[in-house]
């Protein structure tokens, strides 16, 4: 028994001796706007999934050279799979959406607590799910439904913070 109240006092010395962790550096703000951030990816990410409401993505015919297509539908992870992988890019974007000291176009900060950003920014969270889990599918009515989900969350969110008379406005 002694043996092990010496072996713990020890123990507890060696961990008490230990330096302190290294403090993390604090964030930096992040390099895109909210405009940039939606021109950038959230904009070409919806309209690679609206264009296969009207086009079959498997008919699509790739480009001349796909690797140097600026269209993601004909370019070399066209067709199915550019749908899934914007899909994807609209769910995962609604993380950057969220990004601490995010500023909006007008330099206004992203309203992070406001419960409604929050609200919106999850519906495009899970738009992006639906229409890849349509795309997965491959069926082209699926992905008109799906794009419905996209076509609201954006519209909602557009309402409540874009559509402004002011660009001012924008963000509060």
């Amino acid at each position: 028994m002694r043996f092990a109240f010496v072996f713990a006092t020890c123990l507890a010395g060696t961990l008490m001796a230990q330096p302190a962790p290294a403090k993390r550096a604090p964030a930096t703000r992040p390099p895109a706007n909210l405009a940039q951030l939606m021109r950038g990816i959230i904009y070409p990410s919806s309209n690679v999934i609206f264009a296969a409401q009207t086009q079959n993505p498997a008919e699509i015919k790739p480009a001349t050279d796909p690797a140097m297509s600026p269209n993601l539908l004909t370019s070399t992870y066209g067709k199915w799979d550019a749908v899934e992988n914007s899909s994807l890019a609209l769910a995962e974007a609604a993380s950057l959406l969220d990004s601490v000291g995010r500023k909006c176009s007008n330099g206004v900060d992203v309203p992070l607590k406001n419960a409604e950003w929050a609200k919106l920014v999850q519906a495009l969270r899970q738009a992006g799910m639906t229409a890849y889990k349509a795309a997965q599918t491959k069926n082209q009515e699926k992905v008109v439904d799906a794009a419905n989900d996209v076509t609201a969350a954006c519209e909602n969110c557009h309402e409540k913070f874009r559509e402004k008379p002011n660009l001012s406005d924008r963000c509060k």
